[in-house]
């Protein structure tokens, strides 16, 4: 006899069946799925928000913004996912696909990764 994982009652159907329902298959992976402590889950709110302020300064995978504007966003410098050294010696910071490279003057080439 099966029980669900998250509310434990009988389950009835397919032998393979985990959930009763589907709000507890949806309750089980949130559970799951959650920032364990206040402090992940303050990056990846940094994280996020520094992904949508490059996303929509670089609506055309590549464009040029100031520092300035930037942090008028609320962008932070501190929060990335991974640097890129190219060939040519220059260093492009990431959050997922979208990234930075520092420019002279304060400004910034964006750039989209293609996936």
């Amino acid at each position: 006899m099966k029980t669900c994982l998250e509310c434990s009652i009988k389950i009835v159907g397919r032998e393979d069946k985990k959930f009763c329902s589907d709000s507890c298959r949806n309750a089980y992976n949130n559970k799951i799925n959650k920032d364990s402590t206040n402090f992940m889950r303050n990056i990846n709110n940094k994280l996020r928000k520094n992904y949508r302020i490059l996303a929509e300064l670089n609506v055309d995978g590549k464009s040029k913004a100031s520092r300035d504007k930037l942090l008028t966003k609320g962008f932070d410098f501190e929060f990335f996912t991974n640097i890129l050294q190219t060939k040519t010696g220059n260093t492009y910071y990431f959050l997922y696909d979208q990234g930075y490279r520092s420019l002279d003057n304060d400004y910034f080439m964006l750039v989209k990764k293609e996936i």
